[in-house]
């Protein structure tokens, strides 16, 4: 809280990002002016901002390892979620059979039209979001801007970022949600207790018939049975689609599991 009233913000973002992932409250509000970029330059128009890389000069890198985007898509060439021509492009598209759903096909598991207002947790740079925009449906992403300007990218796509952890409470009132979106912010990385809260956080937050589309949960193959669908059972879903598959990319013996599951949300 030291700085000069009326006058430039210190360059803390760091210290709010801290707080937030160690479920603190971030920054409190403060009467100072955070820098802008030079040379900063208007966003690309819709619909074309969806699928467009942003200027350079729409962000301030100082924060950043990296200090273009061009270093941010170059980094995992066509795995980089930055990368808008790569991997992104493809995401949820086809529905494979197994732990990949389309969005077509969850789109079209719900009465048409009823599907309009969502939330995709960790949704990184907003490609969900962009797919869901396509189809009329307006999605809300969370993500954190670690080590690259995540939220700004969300932005400059015409779409709406939120800055917010798993351990903080979802800004949203009760029932207000028709969809609930989630791709590896998920998985048995995060602490029991954690990914329980979050759950009946999500279950609070959409309204009656809603749904919850766990994308790619990963655990290990004892920990499904074991530890995560009694914590499913816990929150009261009921399961329109349910689908494992085994991740045999580091070798079998590792006994690694995705699952997939599409989760309404009771009308009583």
């Amino acid at each position: 809280m030291s700085y000069a009233v009326g006058g430039e913000c210190p360059d803390d973002d760091a210290l709010a990002l801290q707080l937030m992932v160690k479920g603190c409250e971030p920054l409190p509000r403060r009467r100072c002016r955070p820098r802008s970029p030079a040379r900063y330059a208007q966003p690309v128009p819709l619909p074309a901002s969806l699928w467009a890389i942003p200027p350079d000069t729409t962000v301030r890198w100082a924060p950043y390892t990296c200090k273009n985007y061009t270093c941010l898509v170059n980094r995992g060439r066509g795995r980089d979620c930055f990368d808008l021509e790569g991997k992104e492009r493809r995401r949820w598209l086809a529905d494979n059979g197994g732990p990949g759903f389309s969005i077509d096909g969850v789109l079209r598991s719900r009465p048409p039209g009823t599907v309009r207002v969502g939330l995709d947790i960790g949704g990184g740079t907003g490609t969900f979001a962009a797919r869901m925009a396509e189809r009329n449906v307006t999605v809300v992403t969370t993500t954190l801007d670690l080590d690259a300007p995540f939220n700004r990218f969300v932005a400059s796509r015409g779409l709406v970022p939120l800055q917010i952890s798993l351990m903080q409470r979802l800004p949203f009132a009760d029932g207000v949600l028709d969809i609930v979106h989630s791709l590896n912010a998920l998985s048995n990385g995060v602490p029991d207790a954690v990914l329980e809260a979050a759950l009946f956080d999500i279950y609070r937050v959409l309204r009656p018939g809603g749904v919850f589309w766990l994308d790619h949960f990963f655990c290990l193959g004892p920990q499904l049975n074991a530890t995560y669908v009694p914590i499913f059972d816990r929150v009261g879903f009921h399961r329109l689609r349910w689908s494992a598959g085994r991740k045999l990319d580091l070798g079998a013996e590792r006994n690694e599991w995705y699952v997939s599951a599409l989760l309404e949300k009771p009308m009583t």
